[in-house]
């Protein structure tokens, strides 16, 4: 099994090379989280929690800001594809997390 790299990560972000699971999808529009944001989130994206064994595939917890400075948490699969899959997204609670990074 091939794993992704963050930078690789990244630059699907960037370029909208991912897909959404129905629970990501039904989530993003739940939230008001925009396609534009996601992209956004590649431009400072970083890896705050590693899931190697995850239910379904090996995945990690990412924190990226907006141009409008909207955190937002993206767990990924970082499976190798030609689409990068979000698994769930949102934006993180202030009272559950310590500078959007570790959890409290």
């Amino acid at each position: 099994m091939f794993m992704r790299s963050l930078e690789t990560i990244r630059q699907q972000l960037l370029n909208g090379q991912f897909e959404f699971t129905r629970h990501a999808f039904k989530r993003a529009i739940e939230r008001n989280i925009s396609e534009a944001e996601i992209r956004q989130v590649g431009h400072n994206a970083q890896c705050i929690e590693d899931y190697p064994d995850d239910k379904y595939a090996p995945s990690c917890l990412l924190l990226g800001f907006s141009q409008a400075r909207r955190p937002l948490h993206i767990q990924v699969s970082y499976v190798e594809s030609d689409f990068l899959k979000i698994i769930t997204i949102y934006e993180p609670d202030p009272e559950g997390w310590y500078d959007f990074i570790k959890r409290r």
